[in-house]
C-alpha cells in the first residue's frame, strides 16, 4: 500500500517571538516492511537553520532555528510511504524466560533491548500496572500470547474518549479512569509489560482511517496515532519487536497492519514528541494541528524527495492524538 501522509502544525504567537530554536520528529523511518519514497518539510518563516541528524534509536530528527520576530509559525510535513503487510511471527518462548534473559548477570553478554525494561519519564513501574497486567501472565504462558492477551483486555476495558486526559497525564491516572486516547493507551500497555520485567517501547506513527459511509473525508480529519511494541527475543533480529496497539486491538509485524506508518520509536512519548523547542517571547500561543492520511492514486506525479525549508517551530510543544 503506499500512502500520502500531510502533518501541518501552525502556532499564533502573542506578543511575537523573537527568536526560536527547535527539534522536530516528522520524518517515517525507513525499514523493514516500510519504504520511504520521499519526504518535505516545510517551515515558514524561513529557518536560519536546519539539520539533519539520527538518534540514538535510529531516528530522523531535524534541528532549525529562527533569528528572526514572528507572529505566526507554520510546519508542514509531506511524506510518501510503501507499506507491506506481513503475517504475525511465531514465539514460543515463555514470558518467564524473557523476562530472567533481561535482568543483568554478570558476565552475561550485552541485551541492548534492557534499556526498554526501566522506568521512563512518562512511563514509570508502579505496582497498579503489574496487577492489571497479571492475570495475562500465568505460569509458563508465551510472551507473545501474554502480550496478546494484555492488549485485547485493554480494548476491552479502556474507552477511548478525546479530551479526556492532556499530553502530560500521568498514565497511572488514565489506567485508573479506564478512558484516554492512543497516547494513553500505549503507555499504560508499556508500563503494564515493564512492570513484568519485560522490554517495551513507544512508536509513533500514523493510521490510514476511512469515512463513514456516504460522508466525504476532510481533509485534516486523521491523526497522528501511538501504539507500543514487546520485545521477543527468540525470533529472527529483524522481528523480534512485535507491535501491539490496544487502541484497536491489532497487533503484527513489522506493523500492526499495512494501513500503519511507522514514525519514530523511543522510551515514551517525550523522546519522540513530534515538535518541542525553545523560544525567546511568545507569551501565548494558539495551535492548530491537522493530519491528512491518504492512498496514493497511481497515476499522480510524485512530489519532489528533496527536503525544503523556509521556516520554524515552539517551546516544549507536545502534540496528543
Amino acid at each position: 500500500m503506499k500512502l500520502r501522509i500531510t502533518h501541518e502544525t501552525q502556532y499564533d504567537y502573542l506578543p511575537a517571538v523573537e527568536t526560536a530554536q527547535h527539534m522536530a520528529y516528522f520524518k517515517p523511518l525507513q525499514s523493514t516492511g516500510q519504504q520511504l519514497l520521499n519526504h518535505q518539510l516545510v517551515v515558514t518563516p524561513s529557518a536560519g537553520s536546519m539539520n539533519e541528524t539520527m538518534d540514538v534509536y535510529g531516528n530522523t530528527r531535524h534541528y532549525f532555528s529562527l533569528q528572526t520576530p514572528h507572529r505566526l509559525l507554520q510546519v508542514t510535513s509531506t511524506s510518501e510511504v510503501s507499506t507491506q503487510a506481513s503475517s504475525l511471527p511465531e514465539s514460543t518462548v515463555a514470558w518467564e524466560g524473557v523476562r530472567d534473559h533481561l535482568r543483568y548477570q554478570a558476565g552475561e553478554p550485552f541485551e541492548a533491548a534492557s534499556e526498554f525494561v526501566f522506568a521512563s519519564p512518562m512511563v514509570p513501574r508502579q505496582n497498579e500496572f503489574a496487577d492489571y497486567a497479571r492475570p495475562s501472565f500465568t505460569p509458563g504462558r508465551s510472551l507473545q500470547a501474554s502480550a496478546l492477551d494484555l492488549m485485547h483486555r485493554m480494548f476491552a476495558d479502556f474507552t477511548y474518549e478525546s479530551q479526556s486526559t492532556e499530553v502530560n497525564t500521568p498514565a497511572l491516572l488514565a489506567l485508573t479512569q479506564r478512558k484516554g486516547v492512543c497516547q494513553d493507551f500505549a503507555h499504560i500497555l508499556i508500563a503494564c509489560l515493564r512492570s513484568m520485567g519485560l522490554a517495551a517501547r513507544y512508536v509513533s506513527g500514523y493510521l490510514l482511517t476511512v469515512s463513514a459511509p456516504g460522508t466525504v473525508k476532510l481533509t485534516g480529519s486523521d491523526a497522528s496515532h501511538a501504539w507500543a511494541s514487546v520485545y521477543l527475543p527468540d525470533l529472527p533480529p529483524t522481528q523480534r519487536w512485535l507491535d501491539l496497539d490496544p487502541t484497536n486491538d491489532r497487533a503484527g509485524w513489522p506493523s500492526p497492519g499495512e494501513d500503519y506508518v511507522t514514525l519514530a520509536v523511543g522510551r515514551d512519548f517525550s523522546d519522540v514528541s513530534p515538535l518541542r523547542g525553545v523560544i525567546h517571547g511568545g507569551a501565548s500561543h494558539t495551535l492548530k494541528v491537522g493530519v491528512t492520511v491518504e492512498p496514493v492514486v497511481e497515476a499522480e506525479r510524485p512530489f519532489s524527495s528533496q527536503s525544503q525549508t523556509s521556516g520554524q517551530m515552539r517551546l516544549q510543544s507536545f502534540f496528543k492524538s
